[in-house]
């Protein structure tokens, strides 16, 4: 299992992680961060379970993030 958690009151809206992962990610038109699609807000912090297919883009998500608020974490 693959699960991004992200952090979106801190994000700057900078749109890397859309560009990275444009199936997952979105920028948002009311306050310009980025949304994780199909995510649950957990005390602030969105969280999403992926499947094997979306793993590379996900790193990828998380790497070009300047805020580095985007964590990936992997659990068998």
């Amino acid at each position: 299992m693959i699960k991004i958690i992200y952090r979106r009151s801190k994000c700057i809206g900078c749109g890397s992680c859309v560009e990275a992962s444009f199936r997952r990610w979105r920028m948002s038109g009311k306050d310009g961060k980025a949304n994780l699609i199909d995510a649950r807000n957990k005390n602030g912090y969105h969280q999403v379970e992926l499947n094997e297919e979306e793993k590379e883009s996900a790193y990828k998500a998380a790497a070009v993030c300047p805020e580095k608020i985007i964590v990936i974490q992997t659990k068998k």
